[in-house]
């Protein structure tokens, strides 16, 4: 069993929370209409065959048959936002963390966690998956449009993912600096990992994690990278400009340290960032880090240095198409040394294979979760909504670091109702990258 047994207390349910949050994603992101640049959107509503490969980088599966994305299992319970990582000790295992759908008007939020393994193309929970025994917390900012958020109880959006030496979670939660932050936490503490050791700067309690101001109302999605020594950054907005700062084990940060590259990385952005309409369409970061050496682990002359081998992240561009969310993935790669300089970023977005089958495919392979849970066959979108949450390396006991011919577990939900991943060699990513 992995993850430690708790108990659940039982809270009161608080009427309209649930749809409190809908609400204020709907305020905060706004409704917004998608450009048609390049008639991808007309070309996939028509059904034409090769619209990705025209304006997306096509990206399949290294393990599938079919060379598509999977679905992952967590049996009778529903879960959205996967993360993935490889079990420390068992073969061909991995733990999955995913957020609970909470129950209708319930303010208690969880994250469930599972050992899984393949099975007949899915990944699927071996054991019940339980809740990870992270303790709700409080403050006193939610106030007017987003006051009801403070009766949230439990943790949101959760990433689970490896740096250099550990394994961490970053988590959403109510604030003493925002109506909601960012917690970190040593995820080992959560688990049942096993020996290892553990350092006083692991954050081996949960801590709230701080930024350089300005503070949004609801800050979230930020991630930890590392440089060369190891050193862990906090990296918190990807546009309209960058914004990181050196991070300490209590959380807090120094200063705003994008300002020492941001003449560079404005020229790079303004090159390969995509242009964001007048109908407040955005872009922000979405994954957690990693770091890649851009030779082949496979080749003897390879050897990662400096000049190499770089960070990098998935961000998306997300917009709307008649009140339909849509996201867009690219990859950023900066420095992996001070200042941190960009590198490169897509010069178009990458198309998962099988992308607008995925809610079709639930049905085939979780019908017991019945079709109130998931949507019609007729009414799916064929545009759907495939939102990236994290990345992990597939092999057990590769952790931070990666050459392009490694494989890539890359978790995504589907229209806020199924989890599933793909397994990619992540020199496919890197197709058409924009080098400053």
């Amino acid at each position: 069993m992995l993850v430690v047994s708790v108990k659940r207390p039982a809270y009161i349910l608080i009427p309209f929370l649930t749809l409190a949050f809908g609400l204020w994603t709907l305020y905060h992101n706004g409704p917004r209409i998608i450009r048609d640049n390049g008639g991808f959107l007309s070309s996939v509503l028509s059904g034409q065959q090769g619209a990705s490969s025209r304006t997306h980088n096509e990206v399949f599966s290294a393990s599938t048959g079919d060379q598509r994305f999977f679905m992952i299992d967590f049996g009778d319970q529903q879960a959205i936002n996967p993360n993935i990582i490889p079990h420390p000790v068992l073969e061909n295992t991995w733990i999955v963390v995913a957020q609970l759908l909470p129950l209708p008007q319930s303010s208690r939020f969880a994250e469930i966690a599972c050992n899984a393994v393949f099975d007949n193309g899915t990944l699927r929970c071996v054991n019940h998956a339980i809740a990870l025994p992270i303790a709700p917390t409080f403050g006193d900012k939610c106030t007017g449009d987003v006051e009801l958020l403070g009766l949230n109880k439990g943790p949101h959006d959760a990433r689970v993912f490896y740096g250099p030496r550990i394994p961490y979670t970053i988590y959403g939660s109510n604030s003493a600096f925002a109506c909601f932050g960012q917690w970190v936490q040593d995820f080992r503490t959560l688990t049942e990992w096993g020996y290892e050791a553990f350092g006083e700067d692991d954050f081996l309690q949960a801590t709230e994690l701080q930024r350089p101001p300005p503070w949004g109302v609801m800050e979230k999605n930020w991630f930890l990278f590392f440089d060369q020594n190891d050193q862990a950054y906090l990296h918190y907005d990807v546009a309209p400009k960058r914004v990181f700062a050196k991070v300490e084990a209590n959380g807090g940060v120094g200063p705003d340290l994008a300002v020492l590259t941001a003449s560079h990385d404005e020229k790079c952005m303004a090159k390969f960032m995509p242009t964001i309409g007048p109908e407040l369409e955005s872009i922000h970061q979405t994954t957690n880090s990693l770091l890649v050496t851009l030779c082949k682990r496979s080749d003897p002359s390879c050897v990662a240095d400096d000049s190499n081998t770089f960070i990098f992240t998935i961000f998306q561009h997300k917009t709307y198409f008649n009140f339909h969310a849509l996201y867009e993935p690219y990859l950023m790669l900066f420095e992996q040394t001070a200042p941190f300089k960009l590198y490169g970023i897509s010069k178009k977005p990458f198309w998962i294979s099988g992308r607008g089958q995925g809610i079709r495919r639930a049905q085939t392979e979780h019908s017991h979760l019945g079709q109130r849970d998931i949507e019609d066959e007729a009414s799916v979108p064929r545009e759907e909504m495939f939102y990236i949450t994290s990345m992990s390396w597939r092999v057990k006991g590769q952790k931070y670091h990666g050459y392009i011919d490694d494989v890539l577990l890359v978790g995504f939900g589907i229209e806020d109702k199924q989890p599933a991943a793909i397994d990619v060699v992540v020199g496919d990513l890197l197709r058409g990258l924009g080098t400053c």
